[in-house]
């Protein structure tokens, strides 16, 4: 099956409207028509890396409507709103996919684009495109009463800070820290304070004080400020950070509490941290990316209870070289989402 795609064909190019071949319909796939997809960080350090796999088409975080399902295909039929993330496969019998944590796969999940077809060996492109095929298991419904645009990057903003909020078993009364006020830090926010936790966002921008205020944290913290982070010595119980480039964790692990958690979600590379800093209230540094089935359902259900979406700006798919230069200069309150109805001249 071919379909139109957004793709850049090698480092340098930008994104362009051609034709991609999606697989045919194994028995447990569902054919989907990508309505809205999420921009995400990470499509932007697959297109700017010189060493990077390519052609690529990005996109891992959408929505969608199903259009036909494979033969053994039961939880599924043609019309059904679906939501799809960043992972659409795993090997299924590893002990991380036995316990619902494919993310973990233990022979590495099947990424939605720059990843290797299980089956065929080919390699995956993203949901910058007008279909997309993907295994069952790893496709959700989308809650009815939820804005499907909005929806998109829970899928992958959501999700990543979905699954250690729910490990370190935030709930009523935690005091939870929110390092940054992006994609993800907003999104953390907002589950925080549905989860009923106390949330102090940290921000080194005083303009984001009253945004982050809006969103439903109690206290905000302008991190540049030595003193006001000196008062939160020792005040929290779990810290989401979320920030994209290298700092110090220092003043952060400072904030916690006996026995808490610092989660390291946005810079994933090497960190530098004094053990001491961590042996003084056997302090914990942890870090989560992604989500398995279980967490990424009960993500999905717990919104829909409760109404949470992603604040989110829909530009038209023909504006994405534009919506990736916003992204770069940070200049999007929070996720850009694709609008891709129009992008659909699937020819079969």
């Amino acid at each position: 099956m071919k379909t139109t795609a957004l793709l850049s064909p090698q480092f340098g190019h930008p994104l362009t409207t051609t034709t991609i071949d999606r697989r045919e319909l194994r028995d447990d796939d569902v054919d989907i028509r990508v309505l809205f997809c999420g921009v995400c960080h990470t499509d932007l350090h697959a297109l700017d890396d010189a060493g990077g796999a390519f052609p690529v088409v990005p996109g891992h975080e959408f929505v969608g409507e199903v259009v036909a399902v494979g033969a053994s295909v039961s939880d599924f039929s043609p019309g059904d709103c679906v939501a799809v993330g960043n992972i659409i496969d795993s090997c299924g019998t590893c002990r991380m996919c036995l316990r619902g944590q494919e993310n973990f796969c233990e022979e590495f999940p099947t990424l939605t684009y720059g990843g290797r077809d299980r089956i065929d060996g080919s390699s995956t492109q993203g949901a910058f495109s007008g279909r997309y095929v993907a295994k069952s298991r790893f496709v959700y419904h989308l809650p009815a009463n939820l804005d499907p645009a909005a929806v998109a990057p829970l899928m992958c903003a959501g999700i990543t800070v979905w699954e250690p909020l729910r490990a370190a078993g935030v709930t009523h009364g935690t005091r939870l820290g929110v390092v940054g006020l992006g994609g993800l830090g907003h999104l953390a926010v907002k589950l925080g304070v549905a989860l009923g936790a106390e949330v102090t966002v940290f921000t080194t921008s005083p303009a984001k004080v009253a945004d982050a205020r809006a969103l439903g944290a109690q206290n905000v913290v302008v991190s540049t400020d030595p003193s006001a982070m000196d008062a939160l010595r020792s005040a929290l119980d779990v810290i989401i950070d979320t920030v994209a480039v290298e700092h110090d964790l220092a003043p952060y692990i400072a904030a916690l509490d006996l026995d808490g958690t610092i989660y390291s979600l946005g810079h994933l590379g090497p960190v530098t941290v004094q053990t001491l800093s961590l042996l003084i209230g056997r302090k914990r540094l942890s870090s989560a990316g992604s989500g398995g089935h279980s967490y990424t359902q009960d993500l999905l259900d717990f919104c829909g209870e409760n109404g949470i979406t992603a604040d989110v700006e829909v530009v038209p798919a023909s504006d994405v070289t534009t919506a990736l230069a916003r992204l770069r200069a940070n200049d999007v309150r929070y996720r850009f989402v694709l609008d891709l109805r129009d992008v659909d001249n699937t020819v079969v």
